[in-house]
């Protein structure tokens, strides 16, 4: 599976545990729809799963006159899923890369202004984690 699949797999994943409170592995076979896993989109979504606390309070850091409670579930869980690779992948990932995908995958699942809104605050949690 492609790095690009993985994420948009996982941020499948992600909405579907944050709407529905599902398992992480059984939202992870759901959204494979019989397709074999893959190790980077269970790295993902476990992983974000695993450091929500740390990864919401570097995102809510750094929005202005927002709360997580009021961000779009796709475009938070969007920066969710990229600031767990901006803080635990730096050694596979760019961080250039980490931020160019997620805008991408903004377009495709959010609204018209998704992209540059995640780009915006990715923006300034690469200056954190750098």
């Amino acid at each position: 599976m492609k790095r690009r699949t993985a994420r948009e797999k996982a941020l499948q994943a992600l909405f579907q545990i944050d709407v529905s409170d599902a398992v992480p592995n059984e939202a992870i076979e759901h959204v494979l729809d019989g397709v074999r896993s893959d190790d980077y989109l269970e790295r993902l979504v476990l992983g974000v799963v695993e450091n929500l606390p740390q990864i919401d309070d570097l995102i809510q850091a750094n929005l202005e006159k927002w709360t997580m409670d009021r961000l779009a579930i796709v475009d938070r869980n969007i920066l969710r899923l990229s600031t767990y690779e901006l803080l635990y992948c730096k050694e596979d990932v760019p961080t250039n890369v980490v931020i160019d995908e997620a805008i991408e995958i903004a377009k495709v699942f959010g609204d018209e202004e998704s992209g540059r809104f995640i780009n915006g605050i990715l923006s300034k949690v690469k200056e954190v984690v750098s």
